[in-house]
């Protein structure tokens, strides 16, 4: 404890010192962005709405799960808060399709006149997404002024809690994680920052106090202490089980969106000052949601001295098209549509859990029941999700005719004799299901199938046949960027930085890594010499896809599924982290390499199954060989530390190739 005083007083009673940067580098909670613009208090509340809406669209069109963000609107004086409520109800009210794509040309026009760093990040990623979905701008605008009628908005302001309880707002202020809640916009001033807390608190805008704008210590620590409480991390659930950590890698699009919080807040210096120097004294790592400094990221002119740089290939699949005929039925996505179905009915285990205090292996303490029920119950579950209004699941099931023939014997199958199972507590039966209970359990089985349907169509899949694209050409410099934290105390051990390689072997003058891919670098490079025995050339690549972002050559460098029947089907294809290059006269081998957060397995599991695929099945493989002895390999992920014996594997693979 850094406070002496405060330590004094406790010093008897701690049993741990578990600071709040370190609770947060180990993914316990939301990471911290600051948004910070010169925008007017309207600009700011439309950014914050097309952010907020984007992030409930990613995470249910990319994720396939539920969540409803949560926007706080923060005054210092009552007045202001409700003037600010006027303003957004008449800013969602008069929203149409030419105000928002001009509102995002305008937004664009700004950040370019600034620093190149102006560009944020996180509200650039939202408004490609509505770039991209013009065609359907207009239905998704209007869910917009649905999500943020009036209706849905909560004002926290009245002097006197029984004036919200009138209104039912009191408890619905301290219950917006519930599935029944619909409220998205919470209007509200400082009262709130003690005692009050939400998980599903994504954004939190501070409403210009022209009076004060510089901010006081007092106010910014206030400010601070809400950040804090609005930080703790959402359990969403990803395929069907909640995380009470972060799943994903810090930085990438998933963990912007779904696992941080951000601060939009106005950019003055003063201000500025206090407010990080608040968020120092709680021990509160953030950063700006900005494009740092560009790092250039170059290849080594001794690398391209040599003959394998003049004429040497990296080889990936080809991708064949793939017509909508070829959609006639869900099995064609990766589903099975024959079988029994069977859910966890994770609501029901997840209070059983709870309430009886159970610990370890749940199996013996779950049983299954049959559901029945009738086409209504299925329409009604269609009603409830946008992606089964027939218009939308359309665009991904171009095959079908009707919302009827989804649950014929080709799509659903729920005439061909399925059964429909949920796994629940033991002392749960049949009886004990109400019709809200059977709806819901559809619903879930929906959600699933929705996500595999998203995941399994694509315009394009993988074949056997590997193209060589020459590595002069594809092998560039490029430039990235690095994050980087204003506040003094954040511990991150997966902290992304700027490495520099002298290592002959390593193509590249240097690369921004995190530690497990560092450390694959180092124990790849360590391994370079004893491959030496017998092989003239070794060289380890960083494919990052910051080389050909913008380039159709970044779709040429990626490896796709071609198994015949994948356990789980995607089609659309990844760009393996590292290719090691070993070369002699007999042999040409490229071995793909991918290292691997362990949270992550389970998720990406397909990517392994496909590198370990090209290894078993060598002799189908079909190589555009210009180069004799074509060799086309796979590892297993690279775990931090090795777990799985990575480097041992490929010691072995490429020394039994030789034999």
């Amino acid at each position: 404890m850094e406070n002496k005083n405060i330590y004094k007083k406790y010093k008897d009673k701690v049993i741990y010192q578990y600071d709040l940067s370190k609770f947060m580098a180990d993914g316990y909670s939301k990471n911290i962005k600051r948004i910070q613009s010169a925008n007017n208090d309207e600009k700011n509340m439309l950014n914050v709405v097309l952010l907020s809406e984007y992030r409930r669209r990613y995470a249910l069109e990319s994720l396939g799960t539920r969540i409803k963000p949560v926007v706080m609107f923060k005054s210092q004086k009552i007045d202001d808060s409700n003037d600010a409520e006027e303003k957004f109800n008449k800013l969602i009210k008069n929203l149409s399709v030419s105000s928002v794509i001009n509102f995002i040309k305008s937004q664009r026009r700004i950040a370019s006149k600034g620093d190149s760093n102006d560009e944020i990040q996180t509200l650039e990623l939202a408004y490609k997404y509505y770039e991209e979905n013009k065609d359907r701008l207009s239905e998704i605008i209007s869910d917009i002024k649905r999500e943020f009628s009036p209706n849905r908005i909560i004002n926290a302001n009245d002097t006197d809690r029984s004036a919200m309880l009138e209104r039912g707002q009191y408890e619905a202020l301290n219950s917006l994680e519930s599935p029944d809640n619909l409220y998205r916009v919470v209007f509200a001033v400082a009262k709130l920052t003690e005692g009050w807390d939400v998980l599903n608190l994504y954004d939190i805008v501070r409403i210009s106090d022209p009076v004060k704008t510089s901010g006081t210590k007092t106010q910014t620590n206030s400010e601070a202490q809400l950040i804090g409480r609005g930080a703790r991390y959402n359990p969403f659930k990803l395929k069907g089980k909640a995380s009470y950590k972060r799943r994903f890698s810090d930085y990438n699009i998933p963990s912007l969106l779904t696992e941080t919080l951000h601060y939009h807040t106005i950019n003055e210096p003063q201000y500025l000052k206090n407010l990080i120097s608040s968020l120092d004294d709680m021990d509160l790592p953030t950063e700006i949601d900005g494009k740092n400094p560009l790092i250039d990221i170059e290849v080594k002119p001794s690398f391209k001295r040599t003959k394998l740089y003049k004429e040497g290939k990296i080889y990936y699949n080809d991708v064949v098209d793939i017509s909508d005929s070829f959609y006639d039925s869900l099995e064609k996505y990766g589903i099975d549509n024959k079988s029994d179905i069977s859910i966890n009915w994770i609501n029901i285990i997840e209070e059983f859990v709870y309430s009886e205090g159970v610990e370890g292996d749940l199996s013996a303490q779950l049983h299954d029941i049959e559901l029945k029920f009738d086409k209504r119950f299925w329409t009604k579950a269609f009603a409830r999700n946008s992606f089964y209004h027939f218009k939308e699941l359309k665009r991904f099931v171009p095959q079908l005719n009707s919302m009827e023939e989804f649950l014929g014997e080709k799509w659903l199958n729920i005439d061909g004799g399925r059964r429909f199972f949920i796994r629940v507590a033991a002392g749960v039966n049949q009886e004990d299901l109400n019709p809200k209970d059977k709806l819901g359990a559809i619903e879930l089985y929906l959600k699933e199938v929705e996500h595999q349907i998203r995941r399994g169509y694509s315009s394009k899949r993988g074949t056997n046949e590997f193209t060589g694209y020459p590595i002069k050409e594809y092998i560039t410099n490029y430039r990235k960027r690095v994050p980087k934290y204003d506040t003094k105390n954040a511990f991150l051990p997966q902290k992304v930085s700027n490495y520099d390689f002298i290592h002959e072997s390593y193509v590249y003058k240097n690369s921004v890594l995190n530690r497990t891919e560092k450390q694959l670098v180092d124990r790849v490079l360590n391994l370079v010499q004893d491959l030496k025995v017998e092989y003239e050339d070794v060289y380890l690549i960083r494919m990052d896809e910051n080389m050909h972002r913008e380039s159709p050559k970044g779709e040429q460098l990626k490896l796709h599924q071609f198994q015949e029947n994948p356990d789980n089907i995607y089609y659309s294809g990844f760009q393996p982290d590292f290719i090691l290059l070993i070369v002699n006269d007999e042999y040409y081998i490229q071995v793909f390499i991918e290292p691997k957060g362990e949270d992550r397995y389970l998720g990406e599991k397909w990517k392994e199954d496909l590198l370990l695929y090209l290894n078993d099945n060598e002799d189908n493989l079909v190589i555009d060989e210009e180069i004799n002895n074509t060799k086309i390999k796979g590892l297993k992920f690279y775990f931090l530390d090795d777990k799985q014996g990575t480097i041992n594997q490929l010691e072995k693979m490429v020394m039994s190739i030789k034999d």
